[in-house]
């Protein structure tokens, strides 16, 4: 029987240039601008304080009127959640069809879009149109909700279809018709390039739960997907526990390499969040956030009969809570995705919006541990450790107990600080349910919760720094540039703080729309999609200025 050690050492030598070099303040080619997830950008002179002017509302056009600090603003769909990336001289961005940018599908016609822009002026280059499935997989009106990554001339994202397909950035703009798939129905200048297309639910037997939203990354050849794999309409029943939830794909190819179903009959409501990849502890892992509220690492090479090898998985809601439909319980699962920073990995958890707050959860792992490394074990009343379950993991009344787990890989755990000392943590002081990332700076973290708190604290203990209330709801992620953090949140407002210990606020900046999105900064550009449209904002110089 080959051994593992070999496998790791053959794909070592055979993938030696590892994704993880510091990116270029040129591009940012991904959700979070690395497989390490981290959305702290290189980029300078971005400015605290813009004004992006006037639209028409009944058409969408923006008329620029009174606008500071704006380069240009071009029309997304009527919705639109998944965050831009820069890269090879354009901006792509995930949204729907509510631009009607093709004549074939006027805005009326209900597609998942994913489009392309110059990023000197947002010219509308071409167009990825995906169709929809049925509303219970694929919520009307949403769109294609995945940040797509960008290497070279190829473009992989997940469609609304839960279709991992790879584009050329091109699009048919240069006149050729990039292979194997050549069959596309429509190449016209303004129409996408697929080059492969691989459908996880056809292939892998896979059943996405009102949408697919991962945004894929890579491990040298290999490409991280996430299925959605989860519940059905009704909430009752998981159809399909066996399929995977986590994939790796040839990303040259399509071919699938490994598939992992280690969530199964636990899995909570949906699983739609992203992997990270990193080489930690002296191994290439692959993190996935579980749709059961566990986060795994697998170890990023092909596996033996197409499966991986898992190295630690860490539960990450405390064992007492209890899943309920609709938010009302205390167990949550992840739709965050998880960050590396020096070494560690965090994750925060959380629900989808419509849960309401609830409490959350956010961790600080060390990723050199191996098997369960979660913070707690639960023991049955002969002291054996209990298989996870998925509604509640413990069980008192059978005797069942909760003890500290002596191979715990926490570092540290935060649910709230009391930082008034007044014996109690005011909602301020909370650390609710989130969907979006942290940010890490200079061992500065920061996140924003559902309800809208953003909190810093400080990445090596957890201790938090400070909080401010937004005032609206946070489905994004923070930015951190040009010693500052951009938040924005579903009011409209783009929150720009000092990157400090203390609480900074040096501007909100109102967009207009709805900000369910991360910003990404580029050069001396911030780029920030609203519901609506994608705004380049850049600092206006004057004549005098150099």
């Amino acid at each position: 029987m080959t051994t593992m050690r070999p496998l790791i050492m053959l794909f070592i030598l055979a993938a030696p240039a590892w994704p993880v070099r510091s990116l270029g303040s040129d591009q940012w080619p991904q959700w979070g601008g690395s497989p390490a997830r981290n959305n702290a950008s290189p980029a300078r002179r971005i400015p605290a304080e813009w004004d992006v002017g006037q639209f028409d509302f009944r058409t969408g056009r923006w008329l620029g009127r009174e606008a500071r600090n704006i380069k240009w603003v071009a029309r997304l769909g009527s919705e639109a959640y998944g965050s831009p990336v820069v890269a090879g001289g354009k901006v792509f961005c995930a949204t729907n069809n509510g631009a009607g940018y093709l004549d074939r599908y006027p805005p009326t016609v209900d597609l998942g879009c994913l489009l392309a822009f110059r990023q000197s002026d947002g010219q509308f280059l071409w167009q990825h149109s995906v169709k929809k499935l049925t509303n219970d997989l694929d919520w009307a009106g949403q769109g294609l909700c995945s940040t797509p990554l960008v290497e070279g001339d190829r473009l992989w994202v997940v469609t609304n279809r839960a279709e991992v397909v790879c584009l050329d950035t091109e699009g048919f703009w240069d006149g050729q018709n990039d292979g194997p798939v050549t069959d596309e129905p429509a190449t016209g200048r303004h129409d996408s390039d697929v080059v492969w297309s691989f459908d996880m639910m056809k292939r892998l037997g896979s059943r996405q739960h009102n949408m697919a939203s991962c945004s894929v990354t890579t491990a040298g050849d290999l490409l991280l997907v996430g299925t959605s794999n989860g519940v059905d309409g009704r909430h009752e029943t998981i159809p399909a526990p066996e399929a995977p939830s986590f994939v790796a794909l040839d990303k040259h190819s399509g071919r699938l390499i490994w598939a992992d179903n280690s969530p199964g009959r636990n899995i909570l409501h949906g699983q739609w969040g992203s992997p990270a990849f990193g080489v930690l502890a002296g191994r290439p892992q692959a993190i996935f956030p579980g749709g059961d509220g566990w986060l795994y690492s697998l170890l990023a090479v092909p596996g033996p009969g197409g499966r991986p090898k898992t190295l630690w998985r860490f539960d990450c809601n405390p064992k007492t809570t209890v899943w309920e439909e609709a938010g009302r319980g205390d167990r949550n699962n992840l739709v965050a995705t998880p960050v590396i920073y020096r070494g560690r990995v965090y994750i925060a958890t959380g629900q989808e919006p419509e849960s309401g707050e609830g409490q959350g959860d956010l961790w600080c792992i060390d990723p050199s541990r191996r098997g369960d490394v979660s913070s707690e074990l639960v023991l049955d009343a002969a002291g054996r450790p209990v298989p996870p379950r998925r509604l509640k993991a413990v069980h008192p009344e059978a005797g069942e107990r909760v003890v500290p787990n002596p191979n715990s890989a926490a570092v540290w755990h935060y649910r709230g600080q009391d930082l008034d000392g007044d014996g109690r943590w005011a909602f301020e002081e909370t650390m609710h349910r989130a969907i979006g990332m942290v940010a890490i700076q200079d061992d500065l973290l920061v996140i924003g919760d559902l309800p809208g708190l953003v909190h810093c604290l400080d990445a090596r203990t957890g201790r938090l720094h400070w909080t401010y209330d937004m005032l609206a709801g946070i489905w994004g992620s923070p930015l951190i540039a040009d010693g500052k953090i951009f938040i924005g949140d579903e009011d409209g407002d783009v929150a720009v703080f000092e990157l400090s210990a203390q609480r900074k606020l040096l501007a909100e900046n109102n967009m207009g729309q709805a900000v369910y999105t991360t910003p990404v900064a580029v050069g001396d550009v911030l780029y920030v999609a609203t519901r609506n449209h994608l705004v380049a904002i850049q600092r206006q110089r004057r004549p005098e200025e150099p």
